[in-house]
C-alpha cells in the first residue's frame, strides 16, 4: 500500500518513491487502493504549492494517478480499527492495509505509522528505500 507522501515524492523527484510507483505500474508489485486514499491522492495532487519544484505539471500528475489507479486492486474497508494512531487522519491507511491483506505500508511517515496501539505482526511499515531493498 502506497501512502500519499510516497506518491507526492514520485511526482517531485526520481528517487526511491518513483521506483516504487514504477514497480506498481509495471505490475512487478501489486498496490491496493480504497476510496479514502484515492480522494486523498486527488486532494493533495491538486495543491500547486506542494509541486513548485515538481518535474510533473498538474495534468501529468493526474495522468500518473489515473495510470496508477488502473494498476491497483481496489479494496473496500468493512471494519474500522479505531482509535489506533496518534494522527486520526492516518487510521484509514492501516484499515485499508488490513482489509486488503497488504504486506506493507510504504510511507515516509514512519514515526506515526509505527506507533500503532493495535499491533498487526504481518503488516510492515517501510520507507520506499526499505521496501525496494526487500524486493531485491
Amino acid at each position: 500500500m502506497v501512502d500519499t507522501n510516497v506518491f507526492v515524492g514520485a511526482c517531485i523527484g526520481n528517487g526511491a518513491s518513483a521506483s516504487v510507483l514504477r514497480s506498481c505500474i509495471s505490475l512487478q508489485a501489486t498496490a491496493i487502493l480504497g476510496t479514502s486514499l484515492i480522494l486523498e491522492y486527488r486532494d493533495v495532487l491538486g495543491r500547486s504549492e506542494l509541486f513548485r519544484s515538481s518535474r510533473l505539471n498538474e495534468e501529468e500528475r493526474f495522468e500518473l494517478l489515473r495510470l496508477f489507479i488502473g494498476r491497483c486492486d481496489l479494496v473496500t474497508v468493512y471494519y474500522r480499527w479505531r482509535p489506533n494512531l496518534r494522527d486520526e487522519g492516518d487510521n484509514h491507511l492501516v484499515e485499508l492495509a488490513i482489509a486488503g491483506g497488504a504486506e506493507a505500508i510504504i510511507t515516509h511517515n514512519l514515526r506515526d505509522l509505527k506507533a500503532m496501539e493495535l499491533k498487526f505482526p504481518a503488516l510492515a511499515v517501510l520507507t520506499p528505500l526499505e521496501w525496494l531493498e526487500k524486493q531485491e
